[in-house]
């Protein structure tokens, strides 16, 4: 009876203490907060870019909202393999403005500037609550937005929220398979 509780505490220690090397090296390889990120010098400008195109966007203003953008853009989100250009950015909220009335973008937003690496340059993030009218139903959701701002353009950003809630909000159902 010793030797199998024996074994499990040997076999616990062992594992915690792996675990806590192995996450002291992970740590260890990261480059630290203050080598990665820094204050954004063009912060209120950028800040003003980013929500003066959302605000044209809810508001039904295509043309300032596609001046606000650098003529290589790049839009993805919500998932991963969806991306767009300017010109397929436009024509979704062309589409968008035929079915959706009462827009309205609440947001918070913050600015930042990554230093080194793939995502090196100029972000800025908003967070906070898209709502819309469809077909008689108002759908509120919550969304996430960051762009990277070059030169007073956005040139790339990235979109999160979800589509299934608004489905279901909408009044639409999954139905399983068929079997």
């Amino acid at each position: 009876m010793k030797k199998p509780i024996l074994f499990l505490i040997t076999f616990l220690l062992l594992t915690v203490f792996t675990c806590k090397v192995k996450a002291q090296s992970a740590n260890n390889a990261q480059p630290s907060y203050k080598d990665m990120i820094g204050e954004n010098t063009n912060a209120e400008t950028d800040l003003k870019v980013v929500s003066d195109f959302v605000n044209a966007l809810t508001s039904g203003d295509l043309v300032k909202a596609k001046s606000l953008l650098a003529d290589g853009y790049k839009g993805y989100g919500p998932a991963p393999t969806d991306s767009s250009t300017v010109e397929q950015t436009m024509s979704n909220w062309q589409e968008n403005y035929k079915t959706q009335s009462d827009r309205k973008f609440g947001f918070v937003s913050e600015t930042f500037r990554v230093l080194q690496g793939n995502f090196k340059g100029d972000w800025v993030s908003l967070w906070g609550d898209y709502t819309f009218t469809q077909t008689g139903k108002t759908v509120t959701f919550p969304l996430q937005y960051t762009a990277h701002v070059t030169n007073g353009k956005i040139d790339t950003d990235r979109v999160y929220y979800d589509r299934l809630y608004i489905m279901q909000s909408m009044g639409y159902t999954l139905t399983p398979p068929a079997k």
